[in-house]
């Protein structure tokens, strides 16, 4: 997926603070001051830091009262971490379209944001229609989670959920309904910082999203976790990644 060109409407700067949830004061390379709406609503654990690089999406539109967007924060090792949760679903969407996404491969119908279930949830991406040659060839619910925290207790794993999330777990439920229901449905965790190789869950943070979790995997939910790529402007699905759940 396209973020923008380097230089142009994407630009480089330094994070001085986030706060009040939806705003970072940041210092362009020029050494102006400015600041950029912070779409990413959670707690940002392990992410924030001063002096800390990003990349901010610049727009020309006279409606908004900030003209810059926090969309990659720098993290260990010249990392990036996908910070706009407005992009993850994209990049999926974009990916499994490409057929970047082996487990899945094979369906021609990819609709986003589709009313579903008991509770009024609206899943991310409903996959159908799978080609001939495929053994299951049901319809499949998919729930994306952008994976962002550094572990605290793995030193090469990204966790997730970095706070509380009841809203995490009533998208397990409903994901375990549909399965009862006779459909195909995925958890798919987006690993969305490059310096990190495989996903867990900090069962410590939720404890109770952990155990929604074990319940729709004994149910038959599936799990699917692949890294993001970033460079140049660009955010692509890159490696299937290892999921570690106990």
């Amino acid at each position: 997926m396209h973020l923008g060109t380097p230089g142009d409407d994407l630009v480089k700067g330094l994070l001085i603070k986030r706060y009040k949830r939806f705003l970072a004061d940041c210092q362009l390379e020029s050494g102006k001051l400015v600041t950029a709406h912070c779409p990413n609503t959670g707690s940002m654990k392990t992410l924030l830091g001063e002096n800390r690089p990003v990349w901010l999406k610049t727009h020309n539109s006279s409606r908004r009262k900030l003209p810059f967007t926090l969309t990659l924060l720098g993290v260990d090792h010249g990392g990036w971490a996908l910070i706009d949760t407005s992009l993850p679903n994209h990049i999926v969407k974009e990916g499994i379209i490409q057929d970047l996404c082996p487990p899945l491969s094979g369906y021609s119908g990819v609709q986003s944001e589709v009313p579903y279930g008991s509770r009024r949830s609206r899943i991310d991406l409903l996959l159908t229609d799978r080609n001939e040659g495929f053994s299951d060839r049901r319809a499949c619910y998919v729930e994306i989670k952008n994976v962002t925290m550094a572990s605290q207790t793995h030193k090469a794993r990204a966790d997730f959920p970095d706070s509380c999330t009841e809203r995490g777990k009533k998208h397990l439920w409903e994901l375990r309904d549909m399965v009862a229901e006779g459909y195909r449905c995925v958890q798919y965790y987006l690993l969305g910082r490059t310096d990190r190789s495989s996903v867990g869950i900090a069962d410590d943070i939720d404890p109770e999203y952990a155990g929604a979790l074990r319940e729709a995997l004994a149910q038959g939910v599936e799990v699917v976790c692949q890294r993001v790529d970033i460079a140049d402007g660009e955010a692509v699905l890159g490696a299937m990644c290892p999921f570690d759940f106990e």
